[in-house]
């Protein structure tokens, strides 16, 4: 019977996903009374243009679940996320993972299908899908740098930081590049923590390729990871294309999300 019920839980998911079809640069600290008041935080000014170019923070926050799929090296994924409580759930094939505010849980459907860290990839590609939204999240910390040349334009630059405690690994950082001209995002550059707590000089890229309109907001339509020398871009090194993309005012039931018979808890 438990099994039967998850599969009653994936249907309600998928239904409701349905339903609307080589330089330094210097740091600077962002002007204080440059800044726009929401209900969550004081977003300034300069990331708050960018928002609203991809159809504002106030539509954003009326939405209670995001659906996207795409494939992956194991085949297709689908990703359906709980925008209020982060809550996911990562269907593949041969594995699924999921968190429900309990933890996070791996179902192998074939022995060692999954080889990754079940753990870091929880909300991962919703992160990256999700900006620049992500940005306006509680705990944040925002510096103002000088405009950066990155293949052959140029674009405004903020860089993103996090109270210490805050996510998976609050040492990450950020660059959201945005168009001058239309103050879309453009790249985004990151670095990765992981378990070393450590922060890192290592930056990876991704350009923004495509957007596309989904219920009021602009939202990727394909990611191109890059290579790196020097800290900075080169060629392309994969896309990424997303498809079945909803975004919508449904609450999704937590149980959706809730770790199924045969799933581990991840720990580390």
């Amino acid at each position: 019977m438990k099994k039967i019920t998850v599969v009653v839980f994936s249907i309600f998911a998928f239904v409701a996903c349905k339903e609307n079809t080589k330089e330094h640069v210097s740091e600077e600290s962002m002007v204080v009374n440059d800044v726009v008041e929401t209900d969550q935080k004081v977003i300034p000014q300069n990331v708050s243009e960018v928002l609203n170019a991809h159809g504002g923070l106030a539509q954003w926050n009326k939405m209670n679940n995001l659906c996207f799929s795409f494939d992956g090296r194991g085949g297709e994924e689908v990703h359906t996320v709980d925008l209020k409580n982060r809550f996911e759930k990562i269907e593949n094939e041969k594995w699924s993972i999921g968190n429900d505010g309990n933890g996070v849980w791996l179902l192998q459907n074939e022995p060692e299908a999954y080889k990754g860290n079940a753990l870091f990839y929880n909300n991962l590609m919703f992160y990256f899908y999700s900006m620049p939204f992500v940005f306006a999240d509680s705990g944040i910390v925002y510096t103002s740098m000088p405009q950066k040349e990155l293949d052959g334009k140029m674009y405004n630059v903020f860089k993103v930081s996090y109270e210490d405690g805050i996510g998976y690994s609050s040492k990450d950082e950020y660059m959201l590049f945005s168009d001058p001209d239309t103050n879309k995002m453009a790249w985004l550059g990151y670095t990765v923590t992981g378990k070393s707590n450590a922060k890192s000089d290592k930056w990876s890229f991704i350009k923004y390729s495509e957007w596309q309109e989904v219920n009021g907001l602009q939202l990727p339509k394909k990611l191109t990871w890059f290579k790196v020398e020097d800290n900075l871009p080169t060629e392309m090194r994969n896309d990424v294309n997303f498809n079945k993309v909803t975004v919508t005012e449904t609450v999704i039931p937590t149980s959706v999300f809730a770790k199924p018979e045969g799933a581990v808890l991840i720990t580390e």
